[in-house]
């Protein structure tokens, strides 16, 4: 999915749905217009969401598959950005753009 990004087909989201969790558990990739892959995740809460932007599509693969597999480590490869503040008090999200 993540090669087949492009103009007109620009996201990727994967949900994870788990009746006995609360919250929202996702992943996303942008490609975005300058060829640069925004990825994001959600761990449950606004409070644990995040961003990093890459140039590599093998590293957003990489972290979509762990993430996918429930792997720790599928993260590691990033500087991540802590958004929360952009979910909280009602603010909008300035990250993925509504498809």
């Amino acid at each position: 999915m993540v090669a087949n990004l492009g103009r007109g087909n620009a996201f990727v989201i994967v949900e994870r749905v788990d009746n006995e969790a609360d919250g929202d558990w996702y992943v996303q990739v942008w490609l975005r217009d300058d060829n640069t892959y925004q990825l994001e995740f959600r761990d449950g809460t606004a409070a644990e969401h995040y961003q990093t932007r890459t140039v590599s599509q093998e590293k957003v693969i990489a972290a979509l598959s762990g993430w996918a597999k429930g792997r720790p480590e599928w993260k590691d490869a990033f500087m991540w950005n802590n958004i929360s503040t952009w979910f909280l008090d009602g603010a909008e999200s300035p990250s993925l753009p509504t498809p």
